[in-house]
């Protein structure tokens, strides 16, 4: 008998640490891909109801809500788009996207409504 001293790893003990990164990124990437989302839709929720300040502030000042973005003075967040649809002395509503998700929230306030942000 020969004693050898054997350093390192065998192939079987090395494929199951690669089985086991395997599943644990399965399970991860998934849940991060959710998280970024979710930070996505509050950028445009936020974005939405910071709007929502600078139109009472153009409102005070001029007796009409602003038609555009530039107008009322608001830039938007990073890759968020924020859109003014239509905008008069009672009412105004605006939509916001983001290029990270195909999800769309808005806003529209008037009279009636109490400014909710919706998103879908």
């Amino acid at each position: 008998m020969q004693n050898e001293s054997r350093k390192g790893f065998t192939l079987i003990e090395l494929l199951i640490v690669v089985v086991i990164i395997g599943i644990l990124a399965a399970i991860a990437i998934p849940k991060f891909a959710q998280t970024r989302e979710k930070a996505y839709v509050s950028a445009m929720q936020s974005d939405l109801r910071n709007l929502a300040t600078e139109q009472e502030i153009y409102y005070s000042d001029h007796f009409t809500y602003g038609g555009t973005t530039t107008a009322v003075g608001f830039l938007p967040s990073a890759r968020t788009t924020v859109a003014v649809g239509s905008a008069d002395a009672t009412s105004w509503d605006a939509t916001a996207g983001h290029s990270g998700t195909g999800i769309t929230c808005s806003i529209t306030y008037d009279p009636t409504t109490s400014g909710q942000v919706t998103c879908s």
